[in-house]
């Protein structure tokens, strides 16, 4: 969940530096380190899975990172203070002393002519950091059918849509031919679709599901379980295979104060069991990175539910129990 500005979209844009680990400790959130690490990772091994798989975490040029900082420093009285406020080393070192084996990295445009320069970042990034799932993203605009070729090309394997950000109408006819690409390829997207934290023009289930009755066979991961549209999104998976949700922020205090989840919905948790992934808007998050997992298996779902959520289906859907 976040914005830029329109100086993101530049390479050029000024940086502030990163002051390594005392944003976190200024902010009152935990360091960091060890300790956590071995929190995380008792988790897993508790459960019997070699580690977890976060499909949804962000990596994103410097520049367009501090950016969305920026934004969230700016939330009355600091409301939303970034835990993981490091440079992309330590956040690549963290996650794998963590035990996470693949994650998505991230990255979406919020304007015209900067989708296919962060698709060129993002394939650089996959090439230097192989554990990452190589991401790429789009934007309704003449060049989208060409970029989103060469991204699948390259061997993309996770879209990033951020409707609410780009304040784009995901049915735009520039975007037809590209969400028939993705649907041909099989390749998933994982669409911010929902309304939270604020609506936009065009978030919400009405205009991605006319996306999904044109395009069915669309491999899409709903983010947020659909905050807080969640019947509705829920209702989508239900009619459409394809459709699967990431947990992202839900269940956490955090969101539940923001969009709680209601509790009659569930079972139909535990009935999509296979289509639930874990996703944790890592680093751009408030709280302890634990706080997502151990939500997760506060909602009393089983711990095959929970293997399923944190390993299983996301290896399953991207292929990598295939290597």
């Amino acid at each position: 969940m976040a914005v830029a500005d329109d100086r993101a979209a530049s390479p050029d844009a000024e940086l502030p530096t990163p002051d390594d680990r005392t944003a976190s400790r200024d902010a009152g959130l935990p360091t960091p380190g060890a300790g956590e690490a071995a929190q995380v990772s008792a988790f897993w091994r508790r459960l019997g899975l070699p580690g977890l798989i976060d499909v949804h975490t962000h990596f994103m040029p410097d520049n367009v990172l501090a950016k969305v900082w920026a934004f969230f420093d700016g939330r009355p009285g600091g409301s939303w203070p970034i835990a993981y406020r490091l440079p992309e080393e330590q956040r690549l070192a963290l996650l794998r002393e963590f035990g996470v084996r693949r994650f998505g990295a991230l990255a979406y445009p919020h304007k015209p002519g900067m989708a296919a320069w962060l698709n060129s970042w993002a394939a650089g990034f996959a090439a230097r950091a192989p554990d990452a799932l190589h991401s790429a993203t789009l934007y309704p605009e003449p060049a989208a059918a060409g970029y989103v070729a060469t991204a699948i090309e390259r061997g993309a394997r996770l879209f990033k849509v951020h409707i609410q950000v780009g304040g784009y109408d995901p049915r735009d006819a520039w975007l037809d031919p590209v969400w028939g690409m993705l649907a041909e390829a099989q390749v998933p997207a994982v669409v911010h679709c929902g309304s939270g934290p604020h609506p936009g023009g065009f978030t919400g289930p009405g205009p991605i599901g006319e996306v999904l009755a044109r395009h069915p066979r669309l491999v899409m991961i709903v983010a947020h379980l659909g905050a807080p549209e969640y019947t509705e999104f829920l209702n989508l998976a239900g009619r459409y295979p394809g459709v699967h949700l990431d947990t992202t922020m839900a269940f956490t205090d955090f969101l539940e104060y923001l969009a709680p989840f209601p509790p009659a919905l569930r079972p139909r948790l535990a009935a999509l069991a296979d289509r639930i992934l874990l996703g944790t808007d890592f680093p751009n998050i408030p709280y302890p990175y634990l706080r997502q997992l151990e939500a997760l298996a506060g909602l009393g779902l089983g711990d095959d539910w929970l293997r399923g959520v944190c390993y299983h289906n996301a290896a399953a859907l991207l292929g990598l129990d295939r290597g």
